[in-house]
């Protein structure tokens, strides 16, 4: 996908990123509950010499939920807002922000916890924004940052893109869109690819709702007016040039083997 001359997300690669949000083609429904959508890319097709069908390793995952009591400013305040995140997000292990790259960009590190026996991923991204009456729209994909190299605990998994866009639908309503391309390292077995893109997938857009559900009492409690994601001259993090940086390759990182993960859990909390 496009960035253009430089490193932080242009108009183009914003448009690439919300036309994929949009479309149908080539993607596969798994889940469809409960205002709530499932979708994964259709992997490409290669055919080797050996004529056996190999698949790509990096998933494609595409999530819609139709939200009938929050606005969209409210939800995209609440996937800005990481003092809030420390709240709702019961699979979050660290969080912090890094720099700023621009008024739209910054750079950041998560990490989470991985289902057992798998070792637990975390990630440097480099996120951009826009926000408007009509959308609001995050995005963030892997970077390399010299003062945050992987790990020895952890398996650094890479984002080439994942984003959010949310849609009014109405004054207290909208539709939220969630859409990722990643490659979470290590020899992943299959059962924890349907698990993400079935359960785990809706799971977690549900917990944003309720998170948004509950965002305007407490931050009408917590710095109410301070949101440098809307108003850049509130931010008080450091300055970074954006060439420091440099896009994380998957080949670049050590791959961890979890093979040897059972597969008996494979329909654990498929109900």
């Amino acid at each position: 996908m496009s960035r253009g001359s430089g490193i932080i997300p242009d108009e183009l690669m914003f448009n690439e990123f919300k036309k994929q949000c949009l479309s149908t083609e080539n993607w596969l429904n798994k889940y469809n509950k409960n205002d709530m959508e499932v979708w994964v890319e259709g992997p490409p097709l290669s055919t080797s010499t050996s004529n056996k069908v190999n698949l790509s390793k990096v998933h494609k995952i595409k999530c819609r939920m139709n939200i009938k009591d929050v606005s969209a400013a409210t939800m995209y305040d609440v996937l800005h807002d990481s003092q809030y995140r420390k709240s709702w997000d019961p699979t979050m292990l660290e969080s912090f922000d890094i720099a700023r790259l621009a008024p739209n960009a910054d750079v950041g590190y998560y990490s989470w916890i991985c289902p057992k026996p798998l070792k637990n991923r975390d990630v440097v991204t480099l996120r951009s924004w826009q926000a408007s009456e009509n959308e609001y729209v995050i995005i963030n994909f892997s970077v390399k940052h010299p003062q945050h190299p992987p790990r020895k605990d952890l398996v650094r998994a890479v984002s080439l893109l994942t984003g959010y866009l949310f849609k009014p639908t109405g004054p207290n309503s909208c539709t939220f869109t969630y859409l990722s391309q990643a490659d979470p390292r290590g020899s992943l077995p299959k059962w924890v690819v349907n698990k993400a893109s079935q359960v785990l997938a809706p799971k977690v857009l549900r917990s944003v709702h309720k998170a948004g559900q509950s965002y305007p009492a407490w931050k009408a409690a917590n710095s109410p007016d301070h949101k440098p994601w809307l108003y850049p001259i509130q931010s008080d993090l450091p300055m970074m040039d954006p060439a420091e940086l440099s896009i994380q390759r998957g080949d670049s990182l050590e791959n961890v083997d979890e093979s040897a993960s059972r597969d008996v859990q494979e329909n654990e909390d498929s109900s």
